[in-house]
């Protein structure tokens, strides 16, 4: 094992790998015995974490921290990434769980934000977790010009991957506000075979694909997707993803920090995948502000198990 680790820390891997081992360096951090650094077919470098005693596994990339991958103990891939995905370092990773931060959706900075677009400090790796952190930059500060902090830690356990981001505000004087969400994409069998269930019955969503987009009541007590998504439910946080085929269902586990969901699907666009891929976001819809000195904290886990009715 550590062989393995000491050949894959010799290897080649671009320039954005070589900034990467640089940083973790630089603060004085080893990769752990279960954590291994790598790069994609496109040059991307990204950690590897494995769950020894399961066999599970994760894939996070150093850009936006995107986990796009996601191994269960049988086996199961529950990310996608979409086969138009630039995995180049060209444009944000589409796919896997994806960063919008400071922004969800158009606004008065680019969309869904600057975090998914950055490569991300590697701060700490301990077991089979690795911590990431975002701070400011130029590029940031050019569109939000706010002192914060993020900070992401990624977990593997035998049963579940666990996701834990802190916002901090840095500053003195000055709130600040924004949104977060993970843009999941969800690896499906099929569209046709998988369904979300959850508190949807009654709930409130805004329907974004009308024109203009309203707010409506889901009489459903458990969606089936067979046409363009694009729904933000309000006040909905425990979906589980249910596929017929794979004959498993993933708890989407939101403890704390998102209190929305949002079902995003490009249905009919086969560029894109469409069939092969489900979105359920983890969100806080709402604005959150942020006073001098003070964090919130967004918990996200991943519960796989076997199909139920």
């Amino acid at each position: 094992m550590m062989m393995k680790l000491l050949v894959l820390l010799m290897v080649e891997a671009g320039a954005l790998l070589m900034v990467s081992k640089n940083r973790m360096r630089s603060r004085g951090i080893g990769l752990s015995m279960a954590t291994f650094l790598e790069k994609g077919s496109g040059g991307l470098p990204y950690v590897l974490l494995k769950h020894e005693a399961s066999g599970s596994s994760a894939k996070i990339h150093v850009l936006g921290a995107c986990v796009t991958s996601y191994v269960d103990a049988g086996g199961t891939e529950w990310l996608a990434v979409r086969p138009d995905a630039k995995m180049d370092g060209s444009k944000p990773i589409s796919g896997g769980a994806s960063f919008c931060f400071p922004q969800f959706g158009p606004g008065k900075i680019q969309q869904h934000g600057f975090a998914r677009n950055l490569d991300w400090d590697i701060v700490k790796t301990e077991g089979d977790s690795v911590t990431f952190e975002l701070l400011p930059s130029e590029y940031t500060k050019a569109m939000w010009d706010y002192p914060f902090r993020c900070v992401y830690e990624v977990k593997l356990t035998a049963s579940s991957l666990d996701t834990t981001f802190t916002v901090e505000n840095q500053g003195q004087e000055e709130d600040f506000s924004f949104q977060q969400a993970l843009h999941t994409y969800f690896d499906v069998s099929n569209i046709g075979n998988v369904s979300v269930a959850g508190s949807f019955l009654g709930s409130t969503y805004l329907d974004k694909m009308a024109d203009p987009p309203a707010k409506r009541t889901e009489v459903r007590k458990e969606l089936t997707i067979a046409e363009e998504y694009d729904r933000v439910y309000e006040g909905v946080n425990d979906p589980v993803l249910k596929d017929s085929q794979k004959q498993k269902q993933l708890k989407i586990i939101n403890t704390q920090g998102y209190k929305d969901t949002v079902i995003w699907s490009p249905y009919g666009n086969e560029p894109m995948g469409y069939e092969n891929f489900l979105c359920v976001e983890s969100v806080a819809f709402e604005p959150v502000h942020l006073a001098p000195k003070q964090s919130w904290v967004a918990i996200m886990s991943l519960l796989p198990e076997p199909l139920q009715s």
